[in-house]
């Protein structure tokens, strides 16, 4: 090691390694040239074609723009990383899909940023992000192939199917559980409509009561009790 060179010790998709390195090699070429990662490409050099894009510390960055040494005790992840532990598979697969790569020199770094993105708004209980916002959050990444049209229809796709994933593992069944703890109550009757069928009921014109369920007067003669006939002996016959 002379002055020019440094050791040092990080963790690269899960893996610990040990290099020694010049203090001027920046991140992607040591990357590429000492590890073999080549799913980080270099583009412009300067930080503006997103190409290079990797994770570091669990936030995307310019991996042209940081030098090896700076990363000494870090944890750095590469596409092929998140490509192995599968957290980006939905992505991946909306992107062939939807046709949004073409020549594949920028989905690298495109899949990273977009996983950014999606991966925030997730933890903040955010919704689906406008495409607007798509676009905003990738506009660091230049792509010459697509216009864009087609990554942006991917990302939404899969902001949209992550959302229905969530909210289908937080939703109770209605046919599970007890009654009063988020579940709803079985019902005996066939005459009472479910809960849920109120929320699209009409009224009628005439005033009588929701078309989903019996009408006040019918549930009324239903629940008045049977009164003796005159003829029994038990006096004049009441009304209810």
């Amino acid at each position: 090691m002379t002055e020019h060179s440094r050791a040092i010790a990080l963790t690269v998709n899960g893996e610990e390694v040990r290099e020694t390195v010049e203090v001027r090699t920046t991140l992607v070429d040591f990357l590429r040239e000492r590890l073999g990662l080549t799913g980080s490409h270099v583009g412009c050099e300067q930080g503006v074609c997103g190409a290079c894009t990797v994770r570091l510390d669990r936030v995307t960055v310019r991996g042209c723009l940081i030098l090896a040494v700076q990363c000494a005790g870090s944890t750095v992840e590469t596409i092929e990383g998140m490509s192995d532990t599968g957290e980006i598979a939905d992505l991946q697969e909306a992107f062939v899909r939807r046709n949004a790569l073409q020549c594949g020199f920028c989905t690298p770094g495109v899949l990273l940023s977009a996983q950014e993105l999606l991966a925030s708004r997730e933890r903040a209980g955010d919704g689906v992000p406008s495409r607007e916002a798509i676009r905003a959050h990738l506009s660091g990444n230049y792509c010459r192939c697509t216009g864009y049209q087609a990554i942006v229809d991917a990302v939404e796709a899969v902001a949209r199917a992550r959302l229905g994933a969530r909210a289908n593992t937080s939703s109770p069944s209605p046919s599970s559980g007890r009654a009063g703890e988020g579940s709803f109550p079985r019902h005996s009757r066939a005459d009472e409509p479910h809960p849920t069928s109120l929320r699209s009921a009409t009224l009628p014109e005439d005033g009588e009561g929701l078309k989903t369920g019996p009408t006040p007067r019918q549930g009324l003669a239903a629940r008045a009790p049977t009164l003796p006939s005159p003829a029994s002996g038990g006096g004049k016959e009441a009304r209810p």
